[in-house]
């Protein structure tokens, strides 16, 4: 099976051969073209100067007509003239010309029986080694019974040299540019498919358990921008095969402890004792609504987490803000507060907007102080490059946050310090921060001890919709 790089390579040859010769073939059949008719063209010139010659020499016989005419008629270079009388050479062009006619007795008959007629005639005589182009003009003198022909020939072969000696040259220069074409054009094909070459040999390399193989980036070129697209991909799935090895070890790992806790208690439940059996009972169901609510929650993480897990659409996130803090208000008989709201129109997915702050206010009253104010507010700020960011936050009181607890607080399974609500999964914070990283953002924790602790969602906004934002404000 021929591979890429020889079938493009082949291809490149063939169009440029076809071309060398296409325009080869037809500059030489132009010259060529060009050189007979010049050719006839100086035939034709000869014959009508041997007719003046004739006319204006005023002799009265044959012989001293054609005379002068041969005599004045001088053959240019590749060309000679001949007279003839009654069918045999009579007269020829003195000193050195480049060929003669006069001794070929065959052109002779020829060119005798052809004007016949009395008519010019051109023609062409193939001899061995040598074309001539040839044309005869019957002369005739009043009063002289002689028949007389002039002939004036050129050497095609001879006239054509020049051409023929630049096609030979073009060919030579054709072969040798060929020959450049195809070591250039394998060079430059292997250059270009060196990336592909490399993603084949990575795919094959490539496991389900291991995509940490890349591929080495060069140049600027569309084959460079597919592999760092590849390369791109590799680094989301890498991504992704590794958010799920953790998230199954760590759910494996989450869901051994009720596990063991529930058989532990079945196999040491009497079923005898209706007490124990009732006691047991109630733990086991206790158990496996924990689990429920785990599985319930890694769900929800790994539909946030898929590329299309969000639905975007152009939100008011003033009345988002008021919408959420409205919401909030049944989870306790907190005094709930938006002191600040962003009056822009982003896009972004509002249910799961919602779904994060909610999230946030649940563990403002589980963690935070028993009344008080929780405040839900949302402002346009500008991040360190001087872009526009939209800030979404939870504000409340209580014990706050340790700081070495804050670096850890948005990881899986990370549980704060114990709440006054039911135990939660673990999970409920690393959603709130997918969440954000889908809609290209962030979410952070500030917090002291002993006052309460900030939650924000830090999201980006394009610079067509910033524009609808009249405050420039942070939390």
């Amino acid at each position: 099976m021929l591979s890429v790089r020889v079938r493009i390579l082949a291809a490149i040859l063939l169009v440029a051969a076809a071309g060398l010769f296409a325009s080869g073939a037809a500059a030489s059949l132009v010259q060529r073209e060009r050189t007979l008719d010049s050719v006839d063209s100086a035939l034709t010139a000869e014959v009508g100067e041997a007719r003046f010659i004739a006319t204006e020499s005023g002799s009265t016989s044959l012989d001293a007509v054609l005379a002068a005419v041969v005599q004045q008629v001088r053959p240019g270079t590749n060309e000679t003239t001949l007279a003839i009388i009654d069918g045999a050479a009579a007269l020829a062009p003195g000193g050195d010309v480049d060929f003669r006619l006069e001794d070929d007795r065959a052109f002779v008959d020829r060119v005798t029986a052809e004007t016949s007629s009395g008519q010019v005639v051109r023609g062409t005589l193939v001899l061995p080694g040598q074309t001539v182009r040839y044309v005869a003009a019957p002369v005739t003198v009043a009063g002289d019974a002689a028949r007389g022909i002039f002939v004036a020939a050129f050497d095609v072969d001879a006239e054509l040299e020049p051409v023929t000696d630049a096609l030979g040259t073009y060919v030579r220069v054709g072969l040798a540019a060929f020959v450049v074409l195809g070591l250039v054009g394998w060079l430059v094909s292997g250059r270009l498919l060196r990336p592909i070459r490399s993603l084949r040999e990575a795919a094959a390399r490539i496991t389900a358990s291991d995509v940490s193989e890349r591929i080495p980036v060069n140049g600027h070129d569309d084959v460079s921008d597919l592999t760092r697209t590849v390369n791109g991909m590799l680094d989301r799935l890498e991504g992704a095969l590794v958010a799920q090895r953790r998230l199954l070890e760590d759910v494996g790992h989450e869901l051994k402890t009720p596990i063991t806790i529930v058989r532990g208690h079945l196999e040491l439940m009497d079923p005898a004792d209706t007490a124990d059996v009732i006691g047991t009972r109630v733990l086991a169901i206790d158990e496996l609504d924990r689990m429920n609510v785990l599985v319930r929650d890694i769900s929800v993480l790994a539909e946030v987490q898929r590329p299309a897990g969000l639905t975007r659409a152009p939100v008011d996130i003033a009345a988002l803000t008021e919408q959420v803090r409205t919401k909030a208000s049944a989870l306790s008989g907190h005094r709930w507060a938006t002191p600040e709201a962003a009056h822009v129109v982003a896009s972004v997915d509002a249910g799961k907007l919602t779904q994060a702050l909610l999230q946030l206010a649940a563990n403002a009253v589980s963690h935070g102080a028993v009344d008080g104010t929780i405040e839900i507010g949302s402002a346009v700020g500008r991040g360190t490059g001087g872009e526009s960011r939209l800030r979404l936050w939870v504000r409340g009181g209580g014990p706050g946050i340790e700081a070495e607890a804050q670096e850890q607080i948005f990881e899986r399974f990370r549980r704060g310090s114990a709440g006054r609500g039911e135990a939660g999964s673990g999970l409920g914070l690393a959603i709130v921060l997918a969440i954000a990283e889908a809609h290209g953002g962030t979410a952070t924790v500030a917090s002291r001890p002993g006052h309460g602790a900030t939650f924000t969602i830090d999201l980006p906004i394009p610079p067509a919709e910033a524009g609808h934002a009249p405050t420039e404000t942070s939390p």
